[in-house]
């Protein structure tokens, strides 16, 4: 019997050992998509406690309290702090299976050097270790980044955003390399007049420009897309249910946003022609800027409309949605390929019905321009899990070139995260190294090795071109 979580950890093979040990887990980390806040990187605060660090935020292990029967006082409400992480470490032992077991076990042993099976028994102490650890200033933000070799964060940010502490990141020398990534979801969410209004007035303020038509509309953020691009911004990102790609003319968009800047509601199609009207401007701007864009597909958000009224959103309602993705998906990029606007593109899916789809939908639009210009992003949010990486990367393996993969971020709110770059290296190399000892790959690990370099970290380098 293996023990628990040791240095091989699910690495079955001694090929897949020598494959993680000698080749991936040095190999720096580039995390081209999280949610961190940019703001604590920038004053590089410490965290009062181990629940602060740990579980703010946090609607991963959120959700798996409540499903063990954790009052939502523990979860986002204001319960002590030492309360909430009691009742985190009893959920603990109830989360076997799940990737949060192996993730939570991780972090303690990379950041803290603590071994130990979290649980009830043993939950003072663990509380009481890692705090005293990260009121040190060798636990700032910072030096928690710093810990795990990251070299390159992108931010996920509103394009109204100042980007104030990007700045202050940038001033302070700090030499992690910290941009923000465009994502302008709520300036082409048109369901509810009201609140795209306020946005609208947000946006004003933002450019100190009035906004009266649809042109005022573009203008105002293309001005913002020039401010981030200003600040170092190389990225967009879109989180989307699905690619929007209906047909529509110049007149029908300037008289839907003056519909709904007139606070009335929009119909469905009206609806979906506003929102294709302005994926494609978006993209056009990436395209003009030499930016990459990604998107992530398939989320069924807020499904729970009396916790997202108490709580808003990414409190932890969401679902993998089962949305039709690939007439629309080969319309957006086909409109942009023919026009010869097609930026390098990630697309993300959140369905595991639809790896396949996505996997082959990439080998459309990759013309030999650029080494996997069009990729299929990890295996994210439901997905980025043991089963959920495989599945991807077998997907992509079978109907794509997976050497050319840009490989794993963190899509994550804590800076206690970073364990998960090691989590999916471990996986990469135990299906190669279990391959090379079937006969089904070569023993040639110095080739190999350097695929699974070339994925744990010098393509995305190599793509993003942050060198």
């Amino acid at each position: 019997m293996k023990p628990f979580m040791d240095e091989h950890f699910l690495l079955q093979t001694k090929t897949a050992q020598t494959l993680y040990h000698d080749f991936a887990k040095a190999m720096p980390i580039i995390d081209y998509h999280c949610h961190l806040s940019p703001q604590q990187i920038a004053d590089d605060i410490r965290f009062d406690n181990l629940t602060q660090a740990w579980l703010a935020g946090d609607h991963y292990k959120w959700r798996a309290m409540r499903t063990n029967g954790i009052n939502e006082a523990y979860c986002t409400g204001d319960k002590p702090d030492i309360e909430k992480f009691n009742q985190w470490a009893g959920t603990v032992p109830y989360t076997m299976r799940n990737p949060l077991y192996h993730w939570t076990h991780l972090e303690l042993q990379r950041y803290f050097g603590i071994h130990e099976i979290l649980n009830t028994k043993s939950a003072q102490g663990i509380y009481e270790n890692a705090t005293a650890q990260l009121i040190q200033p060798a636990f700032s933000t910072k030096n928690l980044i710093r810990k795990m070799n990251v070299k390159v964060i992108c931010t996920t940010d509103d394009p109204i955003d100042s980007l104030e502490h990007h700045k202050k990141i940038t001033d302070s020398n700090f030499e992690v390399k910290v941009f923000p990534a465009f994502r302008p979801d709520k300036a082409m969410e048109v369901s509810n007049a009201e609140n795209f209004i306020a946005y609208i007035k947000k946006l004003e303020a933002a450019t100190n420009l009035s906004i009266s038509n649809f042109e005022d509309f573009l203008f105002a953020l293309q001005n913002r897309h020039d401010y981030f691009a200003s600040m170092g911004c190389s990225v967009s990102d879109h989180g989307l249910e699905e690619i929007y790609a209906e047909e529509f003319t110049g007149s029908e968009i300037e008289a839907i946003f003056t519909k709904v800047h007139g606070g009335k509601s929009l119909n469905n199609i009206e609806q979906r022609k506003f929102k294709s009207c302005m994926l494609l401007h978006f993209a056009e701007w990436d395209w003009e800027k030499g930016w990459i864009q990604q998107y992530h597909l398939g989320a069924l958000r807020n499904n729970n409309s009396r916790m997202m009224q108490q709580l808003g959103a990414d409190t932890g309602w969401d679902s993998i949605g089962d949305f039709s993705q690939a007439a629309a998906l080969s319309r957006f990029l086909n409109k942009l390929d023919s026009d010869d606007k097609l930026a390098k593109t990630i697309i993300y899916n959140l369905n595991p019905a639809d790896n396949e789809l996505m996997a082959t939908m990439i080998g459309n639009f990759n013309d030999g321009s650029v080494a996997g210009k069009v990729q299929f992003g990890s295996g994210w949010w439901f997905l980025d899990q043991k089963d959920g990486i495989e599945r991807q990367l077998n997907a992509l393996s079978n109907m794509s070139l997976v050497s050319r993969f840009v490989g794993m971020l963190t899509d994550s709110r804590s800076f206690l995260s970073y364990p998960r770059h090691e989590y999916f290296r471990r996986i990469v190399c135990n299906m190669f190294g279990n391959e090379i000892e079937q006969g089904e790959l070569p023993n040639d690990t110095a080739w190999i090795g350097k695929i699974i370099q070339d994925i744990s970290f010098n393509n995305a380098n190599q793509y993003f071109g942050w060198e």
